[in-house]
């Protein structure tokens, strides 16, 4: 007897495909490539972002705390739709939701630029005025200087200031990224499912490797753009740079972070456009999948659908909160979360400092620094990640094979980090914060040792930064400060003379150059030795990263793997990709040694930090982090061991009602197989997950 729901269905669900107008956008591979350039786009997006820290606390005078939440902002976006997206996405249009997620992810990045164009000219602080005389008698060192004592930053607003923007412009680049991370959200979830419904499942697994591949490729361009626009300075076309008195080494020098997002925001909105014309489905031809199989799941559905809808949502619900209940039961998939969380804490921690950190320690430019991490570090990352699904391919390892090659990876990686706590450099030697203006070693915080008797009638202002190189190779906060009477010279070749602090030290010259003084030799030798580590170390976190991920997908029964991995996706950007940042940005803070001023009062952004204290509490947290997570891993490998020894001493033929084993017969929960207390549980377990 024929089906009378099968004619129906046939006609509205399924049309032939003699009904369906053609398009070139019916094309697989065509949403292939469509998907790979939006992937580099988002990750392109995401990398100037963490390139441009260093710039957008300077322009926005604003500490390394407050950066951090700006920063975490995107993984709260994220977060507020990814459930929603997950769930509901696949009802609807899912090339189109593609689509406004990038359309809406390339508006929150042109956000995040808009503040430049609100709040005018750069004007950093400093007392020297561009004249076109190369001589001038003005004296730095002037009874009639206005100081604002040796603790205290002015709060007074200096003469001709202007609020820039009139509220914290900062603020436009917490919700553009924010934005960012609500846009980006359909990219994963829905372009990857839209793959996998229309691919065979060799192709699957293929076009999958290729995406992750091209959206490594992208934090390799976002680097280097950050280190190009790092160069320019902020208000180019605007200024002229023969008035600039900074270089790009100077704690008060801003790049033009803004151009990079136009950029990143251009080419998303382009990214967008293919996805308005794919269709909601692709046809036969282009469904390498038989659609029959298809359609007669879809029917079944249907006609399984007799009981009221309220009963089936409270149904799912109940098989949803088993599913839970069984992954937080699996004891190794619970240490496998504490694992990751803890170490991804450090890997976002190091991520979004580390510019800063080699700017810092080893006296590098921003665009330098960003250089390296892109043209060094990513190439490291990627050829590690490419090896170690190799390695997993070629040998054919078993979980407990994995577990223990990812393991030793992750603890070599974690030794040769080590070492970086040996290829610091010493403070920069400040007359006032890191030595006496004797010249002997001390750390002085804010404002306490910058008041010597060679400059006690100048009436200097504590909270300024201008800072001046002695021959002596002792740089001075200020011109005033380090007692200088006459200057000669134009923009970032003034010289300073008859400088009493400088001739009370040193006998023979009394005069100062513009700008800090460099680094010691000996760090410019180190400073190789650490690109060198750093290179090893990324590589061999990265060949055991692919191997560890294995153990999250066999140690779960397969109609549970959806919900771990997105239950793991959740906690870690909970718990790791918000919160880090913030406690980082907040610990660095601690080891600022002089606080800028803004130029309409109020504390700014940090200008010189205590270089062996901000060494000491970036490395130590990140090893720390990284200690605990390898210990972690450790007790899951011993798990793993034990599940191991203790399956094969039990094994036995297994009869025709016996239950299913697990997908990798090395891994599985200790009391009892998953499918039967899922089956027991929820008998429809396979179809709500």
């Amino acid at each position: 007897m024929e089906n009378p729901h099968k004619e129906k269905f046939d006609s509205t669900t399924c049309p032939p495909p003699a009904k369906v107008k053609h398009s070139r956008f019916n094309n697989l591979k065509l949403f292939l490539v469509a998907l790979s350039f939006l992937y580099l786009a988002k990750t392109l997006s995401g990398s100037y972002m963490k390139s441009t820290i260093t710039q957008m606390e300077r322009r926005f005078d604003i500490p390394s705390s407050v950066i951090g939440v700006v920063d975490g902002s995107f993984e709260i976006g994220n977060l507020l739709v990814i459930a929603f997206v997950s769930y509901f996405g696949s009802k609807f249009h899912r090339p189109r939701l593609i689509a406004i997620g990038s359309v809406i992810m390339s508006l929150g990045t042109f956000l995040i630029a808009l503040p430049h164009f609100f709040m005018g000219p750069y004007n950093y602080e400093t007392a020297i005025k561009y004249s076109t005389n190369s001589t001038s008698v003005t004296s730095q060192c002037s009874s009639n200087s206005s100081g604002t004592g040796p603790d205290e930053i002015s709060s007074v607003p200096l003469p001709g200031c202007e609020e820039e923007g009139g509220s914290p412009m900062w603020v436009y680049i917490l919700i553009g990224n924010l934005l960012r991370g609500i846009g980006e959200t359909p990219t994963g979830p829905l372009g990857i499912s839209y793959l996998d419904d229309h691919a065979t499942e060799d192709n699957a697994s293929f076009y999958i490797g290729i995406l992750h591949t091209i959206a490594l490729i992208g934090p390799l361009f976002g680097y280097l753009l950050g280190s190009y626009c790092a160069k320019i300075f902020v208000d180019i076309g605007f200024v002229d740079l023969e008035k600039v008195t900074i270089s790009s080494k100077d704690a008060r020098w801003v790049g033009a972070w803004w151009l990079g997002f136009l950029i990143a925001g251009t080419v998303s909105i382009l990214t967008s456009i293919p996805f308005w014309f794919f269709p909601k489905s692709l046809t036969k031809k282009a469904n390498k999948k038989e659609p029959s199989k298809v359609c007669e799941k879809m029917e079944f559905i249907k006609q399984g659908q007799s009981e009221p809808a309220n009963a089936v949502i409270s149904t799912k619900s109940k098989g949803f909160m088993v599913s839970v209940k069984l992954l937080f039961s699996n004891r190794i998939y619970v240490l496998y979360l504490l694992s990751m969380v803890v170490q991804i804490n450090s890997l976002i921690g190091m991520l979004t400092f580390k510019a800063k950190f080699i700017e810092q320690q080893y006296g590098q430019s921003a665009s330098r620094s960003n250089f390296i991490i892109g043209v060094i570090n990513i190439p490291a990352v990627c050829l590690g990640i490419f090896l170690g699904g190799l390695v997993m391919k070629k040998f054919k390892l078993n979980v407990v094979q994995a577990a223990k090659f990812s393991v030793s990876c992750t603890c070599l990686g974690w030794l040769l980090s080590l070492s970086y706590f040996g290829m610091g450099c010493d403070n920069s030697r400040v007359a006032g914060l890191t030595v006496s203006y004797e010249g002997n070693p001390q750390i002085s915080f804010e404002g306490s040792g910058l008041y010597h008797g060679c400059n006690n009638k100048c009436s200097c202002s504590g909270s300024q930064w201008e800072p001046v190189c002695a021959d002596s190779g002792v740089t001075y906060v200020s011109p005033c400060l380090a007692g200088c009477k006459t200057s000669s010279g134009v923009g970032k070749s003034t010289e300073f003379h008859n400088c009493s602090c400088i001739s009370a030290l040193i006998s023979t010259n009394s005069s100062a150059l513009l700008g800090q003084c460099a680094k010691a030799e000996d760090c410019e030798q180190i400073f190789p030795y650490y690109l060198v580590v750093t290179v090893l170390s990324a590589f061999s976190y990265s060949f055991g990263a692919v191997p560890g991920f294995m153990i999250l997908l066999r140690c779960n029964e397969p109609e549970l793997k959806s919900l771990a991995i997105g239950i793991q996706t959740l906690i870690v950007r909970t718990l790791a990709g918000i919160p880090a940042p913030i406690y980082f940005g907040a610990l660095i803070d601690q080891t600022c040694l002089k606080w800028g001023a803004k130029r309409c009062g109020g504390q700014g952004a940090c200008r010189i930090y205590d270089s062996n204290a901000f060494r000491h509490i970036f490395l130590g947290l990140q090893a720390g982090l990284r200690g605990l997570g390898i210990i972690v891993f450790f007790h899951i490998v011993v798990l793993l061991q034990r599940q191991l020894r203790a399956k094969e001493k039990h094994a036995a033929p297994k009869g025709d009602n016996d239950v299913v084993p697990m997908q990798d017969k090395d891994c599985g929960p200790e009391n009892g197989d998953i499918t039967t207390k899922v089956n027991a549980n929820h008998p429809e377990s396979e179809s709500h997950v």
